[in-house]
């Protein structure tokens, strides 16, 4: 990728986030850019195109995979605030925005599995995990799907209100959010 194109990628991308794809214009992408919107074309077939190469690029999703979780202890109370913490440290309210602009009609049958690849990777670590605790004796057979969407729900719900609304809308703290939901989703679970 020359430098031009990354420079028309990342200024799309960055747009895209701020503004949405809708209200994000080829003359927008251009003057962020530094290019004239000749060159844009010559480089992408339209805007479209410019955010499908940019989706393509690690930098501009999530970077959340299954092997981020691997470092857990066995301990479910200390391993769920691990969860929990690294999918918010590496789901920034800038990711998050992002991924609200790439589910723009426009886009969203070419840029769905980009944008669940996220989610579905949180939740495959974590029943994986939930099972691997139940082969241990350490949880009793129990619907892990249900609990693990039931977990990133809460996961996800924080970030994102975090995303939408910085502290407007809570002054609770990240780190008092995750030690006050995960003792008590331990404490729910240790009812079942």
């Amino acid at each position: 990728m020359d430098e031009t194109s990354q420079k028309i990628i990342d200024a799309t991308m960055a747009l895209i986030r701020d503004k949405g794809y809708v209200a994000t214009t080829t003359k927008d992408i251009a003057r962020k850019a530094g290019v004239n919107e000749c060159t844009l074309f010559r480089k992408f077939k339209n805007k479209k195109d410019i955010v499908l190469n940019g989706v393509a690029q690690e930098k501009w999703r999530g970077n959340v995979t299954p092997e981020i979780f691997q470092n857990v202890t066995w301990d479910l109370e200390h391993d769920l605030e691990m969860f929990m913490s690294i999918y918010m440290e590496k789901m920034t309210p800038d990711f998050v925005n992002l991924s609200i602009g790439l589910r723009a009609p426009q886009l969203y049958d070419e840029t769905a599995s980009l944008i669940m690849k996220v989610p579905q990777s949180f939740l495959s670590a974590l029943i994986d995990y939930f099972h691997k605790m139940e082969e241990r004796g350490k949880l009793p057979h129990l619907d892990f799907e249900c609990l693990a969407l039931t977990f990133f729900s809460a996961t996800f719900g924080y970030t994102f209100l975090r995303a939408s609304f910085d502290d407007k809308l809570t002054v609770v703290k990240q780190n008092d959010f995750i030690k006050s939901s995960v003792k008590t989703f331990c404490r729910g679970i240790s009812q079942l």
